[in-house]
């Protein structure tokens, strides 16, 4: 059964949405609908840090990297932005070769956009289960870095963020085990980074009943119901909007984890894992406690994940 081995993060700074608005064009009204419908504050940003530099900020903090360089077969990197940098200049190989893990097979995965974070997990379980070695490992390298005028905010729906998750994988193990999963696509027209009213419209009619589909299919898979669930990690898209499919999961606001969205923003598919290193380090969650990850991407992409701590 597909095992989190570990997961480090990483916050390169963080900067006031107030302050940040010049850059990603928000109008005085659409701040205050950030600030107080979204619940954004600050935005986790670095101009300073290119995107190698973000993601060694999370890879190098992993405890269980250093002197396991040789079990790690695969680095995967999901992504929204499908070309971040022209050939042959690539932040996967620049941290892979930092890491010393040059033997590796590495490789992104596109085309599920933020639910990606959740796909590279199973995609890392499986390749792991098929290489047949109980000692192998998969790392997986999920967060992305914003770029100005084109990738800083997703009209009507989030501010980009820059916080990334460094996340090792085993193919078994007795800590964090993924006990389902489940994802779909819902086609969206023009739901690129720079959606117009229309796919706004369309992506909002449809985001509740995709993200409860995905949820109930892995709750299935786990054979789980939600009352079995001791707490819900969400992609932060908004505190109103997590709290609110926490309640139809018939949660409290004190099991779904919304620290993070006042402090990072929205940062692609590194939210849930964010969120989960702060309910651990809250004291938030207990060995055995099974608990909810999801993540919603433009295309429309859900996913959703529950695994046992």
């Amino acid at each position: 059964m597909t095992s989190i081995v570990e997961v480090a993060t990483y916050v390169p700074g963080q900067v006031r949405l107030a302050d940040h608005t010049a850059a990603v064009g928000l109008s005085s009204v659409e701040l205050r609908r950030y600030e107080r419908a979204f619940g954004y504050h600050t935005v986790a940003y670095a101009a300073d840090q290119t995107e190698t530099d973000i993601l060694m900020g999370a890879a190098g903090k992993l405890q269980g990297l250093a002197g396991c360089e040789d079990r790690v077969r695969y680095v995967l990197r999901p992504r929204t932005v499908r070309w971040p940098s022209p050939y042959p200049l690539s932040a996967l190989h620049e941290v892979r070769e930092e890491l010393g893990l040059g033997h590796a097979q590495a490789f992104a995965l596109t085309e599920q956009a933020c639910a990606g974070g959740l796909l590279a997990i199973d995609t890392a379980g499986a390749l792991l289960r098929d290489d047949g070695d109980p000692d192998a490992l998969a790392l997986v390298l999920i967060g992305e870095k914003t770029a100005p005028n084109v990738a800083e905010f997703i009209p009507g729906m989030a501010v980009l963020g820059e916080a990334t998750a460094a996340v090792l994988v085993a193919a078994d193990g007795v800590r964090d085990r993924v006990l389902g999963y489940s994802a779909s696509v819902l086609p969206v027209a023009d739901s690129g980074l720079t959606l117009d009213p229309e796919a706004v419209k369309a992506f909002g009619a449809i985001y509740g009943d995709g993200l409860t589909a995905v949820i109930g299919g892995a709750l299935s898979v786990a054979g789980l119901r939600p009352r079995d669930l001791a707490l819900y990690l969400p992609h932060n898209v908004g505190r109103r909007l997590c709290l609110t499919t926490g309640a139809a999961l018939g949660l409290s606001e004190d099991q779904v984890v919304t620290d993070t969205i006042s402090e990072n923003a929205h940062c692609w598919g590194a939210d849930p894992f964010v969120n989960y290193q702060v309910a651990r380090q809250l004291g938030r969650l207990a060995p055995g406690d099974r608990y909810l990850m999801t993540s919603v991407g433009l295309g429309a992409t859900f996913a959703a994940m529950v695994l046992e701590h």
